[in-house]
């Protein structure tokens, strides 16, 4: 009974409702906007401004989820993206994995140079190097196509590399001691042991390539030119421009909306993956 009375004590401290407090102001602060775009994708067009703002819609316009589709080249543009985002999660996740195993478990001269090497190409901006790869781009004959938004993309990511480097550094050699044993070599290893076990990690990691990929606006503004080649991103920015007028905002709510939940529904469903994996990563082995 006295335990339980020292327990209900602390969870009613002051400095434990200044921290809920906070949190729920914080919470509430990033979930307004969406809510607000939600809500907005449901009015009309001359209710957006309103004072007070309107919170519930009335009436209803469920047919502007109808009108989109018509009214713009959004529907291209989620192919697009759909295209670009799978190739480059499924190729850059081998390709990623692979480079964080060995830099962790394998040993060959230069591997702490080469790896510095790659962590310094995150302090270089995207914009510096833009020039550069629109001429090469040019030459192979690649704008106005996806693949300068695959094929980079594919190759690797030092962001993932850094992180599943940091996991799988947490995993014990001995697994790989046991798998030689038996017979493995260094692929069967990475393959049949440690990529099952980084599972939550490469989740984690997949949800934010696939917020990278999917939400790249400046590369396809930059490469792609002809609405067919134009990504979900690029079809929302145009939509304000080409097909709509300035003062439908709800319109471009709805897009938005629309472009959100693939991302929203990965994150849901992945949620556990996702705190595991920062559990965990920080644990050495």
């Amino acid at each position: 009974m006295e335990n339980k009375t020292v327990k209900n004590k602390r969870s009613t401290t002051p400095g434990r409702v200044i921290v809920f407090i906070l949190l729920l102001i914080g919470a509430a602060t990033m979930i307004l906007p969406f809510l607000w775009m939600l809500i907005t994708s449901l009015k009309e067009a001359n209710l957006v401004y309103t004072v007070p703002p309107q919170w519930i819609p009335d009436p209803v316009k469920w047919e502007n989820y109808v009108r989109i589709w018509t009214a713009s080249n959004l529907l291209t543009g989620i192919k697009n993206s759909v295209i670009v985002t799978s190739i480059v999660l499924l190729v850059n996740t081998f390709t990623s994995t692979m480079a964080a195993f060995s830099f962790s478990k394998l040993k060959f001269r230069g591997r702490t140079a080469l790896f510095i090497m790659l962590l310094t190409t995150m302090m270089v901006p995207f914009a510096v190097i833009l020039v550069p790869l629109f001429i090469i781009y040019t030459k192979f004959g690649w704008i106005d196509t996806l693949l300068p938004l695959i094929v980079p993309a594919s190759l690797c990511n030092i962001n993932i590399i850094f992180f599943m480097r940091q996991y799988m550094t947490g995993l014990p050699k001995d697994l790989l001691d046991a798998a030689k044993i038996d017979g493995c070599g260094y692929f069967s290893a990475y393959w049949r042991i440690f990529l099952p076990l980084s599972k939550p990690a490469i989740v984690a990691n997949v949800i934010m390539l696939f917020m990278t990929t999917w939400n790249d606006y400046f590369s396809p503004l930059i490469f792609t030119h002809s609405e067919s080649k134009q990504t979900v991103q690029v079809a929302i920015a145009m939509l304000n421009s080409h097909y709509i007028q300035q003062t439908d905002v709800p319109l471009m709510m709805t897009a938005s909306v629309i472009a959100i939940l693939p991302v929203l529904i990965l994150f849901i469903a992945c949620q556990k993956y996702f705190t595991e994996s920062f559990a965990i990563s920080g644990i050495k082995g």
